[in-house]
């Protein structure tokens, strides 16, 4: 009888563990969209690097993009009692995990970080946008003086399971000169066009 004991006690402690790991991270990555933003550019460079690649959008806003990547750490295949691979796959198609990748996108808007957002296959086993946090580990672990302080604590406004909401964008961030002229018009007759001139 004890060895199955001791065996389910090593199954669920290392499924803590591994879950344990994608939420810290994920919310050391929503963190990082709450405190990044109104960093200078300087500060911003100083501790998560240059971007791989940046859109001047106009003269006081450009968008940036950094890249970063995770190798998922292999497995043995199934053997002996506990079938761990087996249960992982099963887990990361019903629920999802296992990213290896993101990509960050930063809003410039007068040279300060003005929003940002993550994409790609980022998720963990457990929270979103976990890969991410590989990104913002420099500014998270070293902070810039430009960074705001947010309480992280188990009340406070990061969560491992969402991102944060986007902050208000000035409108020279947000329109360019096309589309302060136009907007979309939502209606129910489909002979009509989305996009209109301003009325």
């Amino acid at each position: 009888m004890r060895p199955v004991f001791t065996r389910m006690f090593v199954a669920l402690t290392a499924t803590a563990a591994l879950s344990g790991c994608g939420y810290f991270d994920s919310r050391s990555a929503h963190k990082a969209q709450f405190e990044m933003v109104g960093m200078t550019s300087y500060d911003l460079q100083a501790c998560a690097g240059i971007p791989g690649s940046t859109k001047k959008l106009n003269d006081t806003t450009e968008l940036w993009q950094y890249d970063g990547t995770m190798a998922l750490p292999t497995m043995p295949a199934d053997s002996g009692f506990i079938p761990v691979q087996s249960a992982i796959s099963i887990y990361q198609s019903a629920l999802g995990g296992g990213g290896t990748a993101c990509r960050m996108l930063v809003r410039m808007d007068h040279d300060r970080v003005s929003e940002v957002h993550y994409t790609g296959n980022d998720d963990e086993y457990i929270g979103t946008d976990g890969i991410c946090s590989i990104i913002t580990r420099g500014c998270a672990r070293q902070r810039e003086s430009t960074m705001r302080r947010v309480n992280a604590g188990p009340f406070g406004p990061v969560s491992g399971f969402h991102p944060p909401r986007t902050p208000a964008q000035s409108g020279s961030a947000t329109y360019s000169d096309q589309s302060g002229k136009y907007v979309p018009n939502f209606t129910k007759d489909d002979t009509q066009p989305v996009i209109q001139p301003v009325k």
